[in-house]
């Protein structure tokens, strides 16, 4: 069979590598064209865009780039049919997919989505024209199934958390962290793009002074240009760099500042008591205020359904709000206790005893024999 797939971030990127190879498991003459990354190329994908080329965030951003994303649109259209797939699998990047599904649909393709756009916080005037042109939707938050069902009466499928894989594969891996190996670590995850990390990585450094007797390291993202990353960091012994090992910095950090999104559930899965850090364009934020429907911002906050990790948002991300939260992660006992108690009912949740990829490569060939 052949299989068109098209992430465009970071995480659809990781996810997208595992399904590549829950497929090809399955499907031994598989031939995968996709847009994403290294990771989904690594597995056997013939890589067409890289994500890079696509992440805009924000609803200034994406209409200061909108000439690019209408481009890369009408490109991805040719590229589809002269490819001639058998099903286009989309990877969340629902801005970019919801179009190429309802166009690839009216073309007569099997349309398969994995991770659900998230239209229970906003858009849900999407979800009539996603009923129309995908055929099977793949859910990975518990909430989802019961959401579109009550709220839709549309039966989705429901295949766990594909986090959920990617960190139990870290558990029997080696985490060598040369330099910093030992020392109490506080780790910053500032994000992938470049826009996010210019916002909110200045107000994570702002806290280092204030704890002299830990060390700081910075996640930096595959793809970002290293000269550009150091030149945003000062000279600190303190301070470091870690380059494309994220999941080792965090398996020996006792507490992080992370950028809102993905990031945030990976951070607490592997149980490191975190702060949800969030900075973006004011207009950006006033509009989302006004259109989106949610309490909290953090993805483990709204599985839980309650406030589990501390959000600091727009002005509140600032140096006074970031030292008294980290210092009540470092020091507070009952705190530290209720956030592992909370981490602990959080994976309970995600955890349906499969992997969610290969549940998906299963669903998707299920499809392609009707």
């Amino acid at each position: 069979m052949r299989y068109y797939i098209i992430a465009g971030e970071a995480s659809g990127d990781l996810h997208g590598s595992n399904l590549i190879k829950a497929i090809k498991a399955k499907d031994t003459n598989a031939v995968i064209q996709c847009w994403g990354g290294d990771l989904m190329q690594a597995a056997g994908g013939h890589l067409v865009k890289h994500y890079r080329s696509l992440a805009f965030m924000g609803f200034v951003e994406v209409l200061m780039n909108i000439s690019t994303i209408l481009s890369n649109i009408k490109f991805c259209k040719k590229d589809i049919e002269a490819f001639a797939p058998d099903v286009l699998i989309c990877i969340d990047y629902p801005g970019f997919n919801l179009r190429i599904a309802k166009w690839a649909k009216s073309k007569g393709l099997k349309v398969v989505y994995f991770i659900a756009p998230q239209v229970w916080a906003w858009k849900e005037n999407r979800v009539p024209a996603m009923r129309e042109s995908i055929d099977r939707l793949l859910c990975i938050l518990p909430f989802e199934k019961q959401y579109f069902k009550d709220r839709w009466n549309w039966e989705v499928d429901y295949v766990g958390h594909p986090l959920m894989q990617v960190l139990e594969s870290q558990h029997d891996l080696p985490h060598p962290l040369p330099d910093i190996a030992g020392e109490k670590i506080i780790a910053f995850l500032p994000g992938s793009r470049k826009q996010e990390i210019i916002k909110k990585l200045p107000e994570m450094l702002s806290v280092v002074n204030a704890f002299p007797n830990y060390h700081f390291a910075i996640a930096q993202a595959p793809g970002l240009d290293d000269a550009w990353f150091a030149s945003l960091v000062p000279s600190n012994k303190n301070v470091h760099i870690v380059k494309d090992n994220t999941y080792a910095l965090l398996n020996h950090s006792i507490a992080a500042l992370v950028t809102s999104g993905t990031a945030t559930l990976e951070t607490a899965l592997l149980g490191v008591p975190e702060i949800v850090c969030y900075k973006g364009n004011p207009i950006t934020l006033a509009l989302a205020k006004r259109f989106v429907k949610i309490k909290f911002i953090a993805l483990v906050n709204l599985i839980m359904d309650k406030e589990v990790v501390k959000e600091l948002i727009q002005e509140d991300l600032n140096k006074k709000n970031l030292v008294q939260q980290l210092t009540l992660l470092l020091d507070d006992e009952n705190k530290k206790a209720q956030i592992a108690s909370d981490y602990k009912l959080l994976k309970e949740k995600l955890y349906t005893g499969q992997s969610a990829t290969e549940v998906a490569a299963g669903i998707i060939l299920e499809e392609l024999t009707k």
